[in-house]
């Protein structure tokens, strides 16, 4: 699965990580560190067990609770209309 950004939503980084803006109706997302480095690896082209995989090195959680947590941010994402599937 790849994911990409809509043309109409932009992102800022921040000191706590990154901003998602909604410019079709004005809203915010704001995503903390993990959250930002995961999107990050996903738009690379990273699928979810991948992007898990790399969290799972670098933070203190197993593979399979990284990937539950990829897996519930693509789905938040997606339900806000801030990322697609080409």
């Amino acid at each position: 699965m790849t994911l990409s950004l809509p043309p109409d939503v932009t992102t800022a980084d921040t000191e706590d990580g990154l901003v998602l803006l909604d410019q079709r109706n004005g809203r915010y997302w704001q995503l903390n560190r993990t959250g930002a480095a995961t999107l990050r690896l996903l738009l690379e082209g990273l699928t979810p067990e991948q992007a898990a995989a790399r969290l799972a090195n670098s933070a203190p959680v197993t593979a399979d609770v990284a990937l539950a947590d990829v897996r519930t941010l693509v789905g938040a994402l997606r339900s806000a209309h801030l990322v697609v599937t080409p």
